[in-house]
């Protein structure tokens, strides 16, 4: 028999029973697509959690800690293969004030080198880099926290904030409590950049960005305007936050681990995401799992039906031995039958499957902000389903197997037919 006729041999038997055949791709479909949505689900929160993880800081960088952190350490770390620069800030620990305007505020301040800092992704929304001595960079919300308080308030009335435009705007430094007869002169500063806004609503960014070559001046001055006050005498001038930037997030790894052999004590994106990976392939292989046994209740449906199948066709299968057709040839004759009802099945599924994870992302993410009221804003984005090309493989693979196990029990009957016995049946 040719592989043309053995095929006109299934559809000619699909045909005669419609109807418990499309029950049966009907519950293969089910299952399958059970598994695909289900497991679909994993992936949907894998990718929430990662791209919010990622949209909160650069992924090739590397957060070093250290207790007695030196510009030598952090020379040391740039000779370390595949980073690309590392950023040393000294964030003052003294409180400082702004004055701009009639508006002050206290400033949050960093000296940091910005060569450097250009290096490893700064990125300013307006202006430049400092390009001469006195030249600042100010965090994007440097002018909310400039406040006039030289006007009497009336009941009622609050603080007027600084609304103008910062670039260009030249204001003036001093630290908080030190502008008496005791203190050195305040250090004026000009404005030519203004750092990109952070990627979430909730952080602030109201640093001020000085070039490190003021370190050594305003600790000197500070310290003299200090001498007198035992209690801020153990207190450190500056305190170091030191980031190495890999030149490519598949590096970051591997420097983060030399880092930790150094004795450092570091943190990186790549270890987060690396954790949250574990937990997830625990649960996708979880939810694939539960997704099987779906697979696996329709498989009674497909047994069900190839038993009928070899019941029903006795007399042919009778006749084609009495006509020389051998046992291998009956056998793939049903698991032939079997597979077209698993892979029907998965193709609808797969079909299905893509439609509900669409509907899924486009539907719940509106009606949880509706059911809480819109409070969730146009921050609120969630992926509730992702199906991957691996996920549908999968499936199919699962699927398909099922399927074909299901058969291979009906099609070995079918091939232990007696002949006469066979001729003699009546159906």
């Amino acid at each position: 028999m040719s592989f043309k006729d053995q095929i006109a041999f299934v559809r000619q038997h699909i045909r005669r029973n419609r109807l418990r055949v499309f029950m049966t791709v009907l519950a293969a479909t089910m299952g399958t697509a059970f598994l695909i949505v289900l497991a679909s689900v994993g992936f949907g929160l894998q990718k929430t959690i990662k791209d919010d993880i990622l949209s909160n800081q650069m992924v090739t960088q590397i957060e070093v800690y250290s207790e007695d952190m030196t510009d030598a350490k952090t020379d040391a770390m740039k000779k370390i293969g595949h980073v690309e620069t590392v950023v040393h800030r000294k964030q003052l620990v003294p409180m400082a004030l702004g004055e701009l305007e009639g508006h002050t505020g206290s400033m949050n301040t960093y000296f940091t080198d910005f060569k450097d800092e250009q290096a490893s992704g700064f990125k300013l929304a307006e202006g430049r880099f400092p390009e001469k001595p006195g030249e600042v960079i100010v965090g994007s919300q440097f002018a909310e926290q400039l406040i006039d308080e030289s006007k009497e308030l009336e009941e009622g009335e609050e603080l007027a904030t600084y609304e103008g435009k910062v670039i260009g705007q030249t204001f003036t430094f001093s630290f908080e409590g030190r502008n008496d007869e005791n203190a050195s002169a305040a250090w004026p500063f000009t404005i030519v950049g203004v750092k990109e806004a952070p990627g979430k609503d909730w952080a602030f960014d109201g640093y001020l960005y000085l070039d490190e070559s003021f370190m050594e001046e305003m600790e000197s001055a500070y310290a003299a305007a200090s001498k007198d006050r035992s209690e801020e005498e153990d207190m450190p001038f500056t305190n170091s936050q030191v980031n190495v930037y890999a030149d490519d997030l598949a590096n970051v790894k591997s420097i983060t681990q030399a880092l930790k052999d150094d004795g450092y004590a570091v943190y990186s994106v790549s270890e987060e995401i690396e954790q949250i990976d574990v937990f997830f392939l625990a649960l996708k292989a979880g939810l694939i799992f539960v997704g099987t046994i779906a697979i696996l209740i329709a498989s009674i449906g497909i047994f069900n039906t190839m038993t009928m199948a070899v019941t029903e066709r006795t007399r042919e299968i009778g006749v084609m031995k009495a006509l020389g057709a051998g046992p291998k040839l009956i056998q793939r004759l049903f698991l032939m039958e079997s597979a077209w009802i698993g892979l029907v099945g998965t193709v609808i599924a797969v079909v299905i499957s893509y439609g509900v994870s669409f509907a899924a992302n486009a539907v719940l993410p509106i009606i949880v902000d509706a059911a809480l009221g819109g409070e969730t804003g146009d921050s609120f984005e969630v992926t509730f389903s992702v199906i991957p090309w691996q996920l549908v493989l999968i499936a199919s693979a699962i699927s398909l197997t099922v399927a074909m196990i299901s058969g291979w029990r009906p099609a070995r009957k079918a091939t232990k037919t007696d002949v006469i016995g066979a001729l003699r049946h009546e159906l």
